[in-house]
C-alpha cells in the first residue's frame, strides 16, 4: 500500500475527509468524502461550502441488499408505473455520457428531522443510517426485519440522495459510488460514505484535478486517484 493510500485510510478511520478523483475517462470529478458514521453538522457544512456539488450518500451493494433498496432507474421503468404516470417514459435514462446506468436509489430523511435540509438534519440522517446499517449487519438481521427497522427511523423522499454500488463493485463499474465504498472497505469501515462533487467557484465546471489536488494539499487532506485505490484493493 503506497503512502498516499495509507494516509487516506488513516484519515478515514479517524473520521477525517479524503479527496478522491475518479478518472479523466469517466466523470473527471473529485469528490470530498467522509465516513458516514462520523457525520456531524460541521461535516455537512464543509461539504456544502467547500464543494458546491450534490451531497450524496454512497452505500455498498450489501447495504442495498440489506434494505432491498431499488435503483430508481429500475423503479421508474416498471410497466405499472409508466402506465400510471406516462411522463416516466419521456424521462427514461438512456443517454448518460459517462455510464450506462444511474446509481441513485431512494432519498432519505430521518424521522426526527424537521425539513431534513439543515446541517443538523442531514448529519443525523447520514450518521444514523450508517449506525443502523452496522447494528443490523453485526446482529445478522436482514430481510423484512431490516426493512421494518429502516422504516421505524427513516422516511422517503428525503434530503439525502442515496447512491447504491453496482453488484460486483469496482470490477464492474468504476464510478464515485463504487470508489467511495471501496475506500470505506479498505479502511475496515461500514460501507456508507457521505460526499459531494467539487466544482469551480462559479459552479460552471467540475474543479480540475490539478486545482483539487492543490486544494487538498493546502488543507492537509489526503488526495487519491481512483486507479490508486483500485490497485490497493486488488492487492488486499
Amino acid at each position: 500500500m503506497d503512502e498516499q493510500v495509507k494516509a487516506a485510510v488513516n484519515a478515514f478511520r479517524n473520521g477525517m475527509p479524503v479527496c478522491l478523483f475518479d478518472s479523466e475517462k469517466r466523470e473527471g470529478e473529485t469528490d470530498l468524502l467522509f465516513p458516514g458514521q462520523s457525520a456531524q453538522p460541521a461535516t455537512m457544512r464543509q461539504l456544502r461550502q467547500d464543494c458546491g456539488g450534490l451531497l450524496f450518500l454512497a452505500i455498498g451493494h450489501d447495504v442495498g441488499e440489506l434494505f432491498s433498496l431499488p435503483f430508481l432507474q429500475d423503479l421508474h421503468t416498471q410497466d405499472a408505473l409508466t402506465e400510471q404516470f406516462p411522463v416516466l417514459r419521456k424521462l427514461v435514462t438512456n443517454d448518460l455520457r459517462y455510464d450506462a446506468r444511474s446509481a441513485f436509489t431512494l432519498s432519505l430523511n430521518h424521522r426526527d428531522t424537521y425539513t431534513g435540509i439543515t446541517d443538523m438534519d442531514r448529519s443525523l440522517t447520514t450518521r444514523r443510517f450508517a449506525e443502523l446499517t452496522n447494528e443490523l449487519m453485526e446482529s445478522g438481521i436482514h430481510g423484512e426485519e431490516a426493512q421494518v427497522a429502516l422504516g421505524k427511523e427513516f422516511r422517503t423522499p428525503g434530503h439525502i440522495p442515496v447512491c447504491r454500488e453496482t453488484e460486483g463493485g469496482l470490477s464492474r463499474r468504476q464510478g464515485h459510488t463504487e470508489l467511495a465504498v471501496g475506500l470505506a472497505r479498505l479502511s475496515g469501515m461500514t460501507p456508507v460514505v457521505i460526499g459531494a462533487e467539487m466544482l469551480e467557484e462559479d459552479g460552471d465546471n467540475a474543479l480540475s484535478v490539478e486545482d483539487a489536488r492543490a486544494w487538498a494539499l493546502e488543507r492537509n487532506i489526503p488526495f487519491l486517484e481512483g486507479a490508486q485505490l483500485i490497485d490497493a484493493l486488488n492487492a488486499e
